[in-house]
């Protein structure tokens, strides 16, 4: 069970690496400023890359101290 919920993780953030999503608006405005030579839109993409992945990293993280709890309560019984 604990393998299979490891390979989702694992999976659903390799799979993410490569998604470049923002909203049309957004999208527009970043455009439209790195075509007038501005650099302020440059590090959006990133910025929602990075909000993207807290979750992710938070039940991994959840996961990883839950499968270190059960194991310590195996190895006392």
């Amino acid at each position: 069970m604990v393998r299979q919920i490891l390979f989702l993780i694992i999976s659903f953030l390799l799979l993410s690496l490569d998604l470049s999503s923002q909203c049309a608006m957004c999208k527009a405005v970043v455009e439209a400023n790195l075509e007038a030579g501005g650099t302020k839109g440059a590090g959006l993409n990133d910025g929602i890359l990075f909000l993207m992945a807290m979750p992710y990293i938070a039940v991994f993280l959840f996961c990883i101290s839950y499968y270190f709890q059960n194991k310590k309560a195996k190895a006392l019984n």
